[in-house]
């Protein structure tokens, strides 16, 4: 009797947070509807254990999945990360109601023709999205997806669009990191020059985060990309292509490993035009996977 008083207060409790949250929602206005609604849920989540100021965006994922713990930086080797933190970017805009891409109108154009639309321009709190919101908008014609994470990494022969780049973006998403709790700031001399590191200081976020990752693919797998959450689901596919999400599976056993790479490859030989397609299916997000599985 005493436990089930207990699970009852308990029940109220949820539900008088569930309900401050709804009204906080209301009067942050109607362009954050989905986003918001789904960290609010994250919020009533006890095994999540995140706070409000840890919360993480899909480039501080990617970035920190990419990060040799006490070294502080990314392997010197990996190329592919510059780009896939931009397309990290234009799937975190979409996710938040800000960015989709054009009607495909009669003729259906594919994924990688259509171009990118702001649908909001309502500022996101954060400067390094703000940023890329306004070289869309500011952008007429509008650009493909394609073209968009290549002008955003810097990488066009054409010096008019130059300006496009986004610069430091590694730095300032673990200096953002820092700010969070997650990472510290040191300095690393290497022979010749010294460099700005970030170690991690916060191990159970990044624990979270590679069970997190583990998990959709092993224990949690449901052999369906749209019965998964958005974000986890962009999560897998943009760390795959930013060659960080052998990170998350290195402590697996063998058979677990291999069961999980299998899965990942499931997911990585989709059809993004059909899936795209599909009810509910964030055209954007897909649109990125194409350009980056082509």
């Amino acid at each position: 009797m005493t436990s089930l008083t207990q699970r009852s207060s308990g029940l109220v409790q949820r539900r008088t947070e569930a309900s401050r949250s709804a009204a906080a929602d209301k009067e942050r206005g109607s362009g954050d509807e989905d986003y918001d609604a789904r960290r609010a849920d994250e919020q009533d989540d006890d095994d999540s254990g995140d706070s409000k100021e840890t919360r993480l965006t899909l480039m501080e994922e990617v970035l920190l999945l990419g990060l040799k713990d006490r070294e502080g930086y990314t392997s010197f080797w990996n190329d592919c990360i510059s780009s896939g933190l931009r397309g990290c970017m234009l799937i975190e805009l979409a996710l938040r109601g800000r960015l989709q891409l054009e009607a495909c109108g009669m003729r259906r154009k594919s994924l990688l023709a259509r171009k990118v639309i702001c649908k909001s321009d309502a500022p996101t709190g954060d400067v390094l999205l703000d940023e890329a919101l306004k070289h869309i908008k500011d952008t007429q014609p509008p650009e493909t997806v394609q073209s968009w994470i290549e002008l955003l990494s810097g990488e066009t022969w054409n010096p008019l669009k130059l300006h496009y780049q986004l610069r430091n973006v590694r730095e300032r998403l673990a200096k953002n990191l820092v700010e969070k709790g997650v990472l510290t700031t040191e300095k690393q001399n290497f022979l010749l020059f010294d460099m700005t590191t970030h170690p991690l200081t916060n191990s159970p976020i990044k624990q979270r985060l590679i069970k997190k990752v583990q998990e959709a693919v092993l224990e949690k797998w449901v052999n369906d990309p749209h019965r998964m959450d958005k974000r986890l689901l962009a999560l897998i596919f943009l760390a795959h292509s930013s060659d960080v999400l052998e990170n998350a599976f290195a402590p697996l056993l063998d058979e677990q490993y291999d069961l999980a790479m299998k899965r990942v490859r499931q997911l990585l030989d989709l059809e993004p035009e059909g899936e795209s397609m599909k009810t509910n299916a964030n055209e954007l997000l897909w649109a990125v996977v194409a350009a980056f599985t082509k």
